[in-house]
This record gives structure tokens, C-alpha cells and sequence, in this order.
């Protein structure tokens, strides 16, 4: 897997280090800087044209906190309303950013690559990157238990 880094707070090895465990892919890895005003977020998008995904890496990186989405239901007796589940997560390091927004990036991959299915599943992707970016080894098998909605497979 080619990575390559213009993030002032990780060079391309870092980041290879980084993502060290997870699965790969046959696409190009960027990771640019994400300038923000007023505070740190995550971003990253996958671009199937060109076959890169690009990450994201706040700068300067200070500790952030994320709410991420990870399955909805929908709201009983309210016709096409959904209640979001949610899990609040906290970014110590740029590390920790560049596993979780490439997880997510890889499950729209490996979706759209592997599967041959539609790859906008946005809960799904944040689902596996939510379950594994502390993991230190990541598997395919790991992406399928995250297309499940049910409690985690041990």
C-alpha cells in the first residue's frame, strides 16, 4: 500500500506505522493537513475515480472529542423517523485519527470493491471503524461482523 504524507504532524512513515495491522488496500493513501477554525474534527473521503483515499490530519493536533453514528432504528408509531445511536470517543493522537478515518475509508472500499455493493453505507463504515481503530490487527472478518447491527461478536 503507497502512503504518502504533507501533514506537518506525521511524516509518510509515521503514518504507514500508523496503519500498521489494518487491512489494505490497491489504493493510493493520502495524508494532508486539516486546517480548522475552531476546533479539531475528523475528514477523509475515499475517491474511486482516482483510487486514493485521502485522510485528514487536524492541525495543530490538539485532543478532540467525536460523536459518531453508528446504527439508526427507526422511531415507533413515526413513520420514517430514525433515532440515531451514538457513542462519544476521544482523539489523543494523530495516530488514533488516521486508524479511525481509515477504517471508515476502507469499508467504503471494501463495499464497493469487494462486495460490489453501493458504498454510501456511512453507519456501517463508522460502525467498523467505531468497533476496531484500537485494535491492533483489523481482518475482513472483522467487516462483516460490522455489517451486522447486532452486539459484537467476541
Amino acid at each position: 500500500m503507497e502512503v504518502t504524507s504533507t501533514s506537518g504532524e506525521i511524516d509518510g512513515a509515521g503514518a504507514v506505522h500508523a496503519l500498521d495491522g489494518l487491512p489494505a488496500t490497491d489504493y493510493a493513501v493520502r495524508v494532508i493537513p486539516l486546517r480548522y477554525r475552531t476546533k479539531p474534527h475528523m475528514s477523509a473521503w475515499t475517491d474511486f475515480d482516482d483510487r486514493t483515499i485521502t485522510l485528514q490530519v487536524p492541525e495543530p493536533f490538539l485532543p478532540f472529542g467525536e460523536v459518531v453514528a453508528y446504527a439508526a432504528r427507526r422511531r415507533p408509531g413515526n413513520g420514517m423517523r430514525f433515532i440515531w445511536l451514538t457513542e462519544g470517543i476521544t482523539i489523543t493522537t494523530p495516530d488514533e485519527v488516521l486508524r479511525f478515518l481509515y477504517l471508515h475509508e476502507w469499508m467504503h472500499w471494501f463495499l464497493r470493491e469487494r462486495l460490489g455493493r453501493r458504498s454510501q453505507a456511512e453507519t456501517t463504515c463508522d460502525r467498523f471503524a467505531l468497533r476496531n481503530y484500537r485494535k491492533l490487527v483489523v481482518t475482513e472478518d472483522d467487516a462483516r461482523d460490522a455489517m451486522k447491527r447486532g452486539p459484537r461478536r467476541s
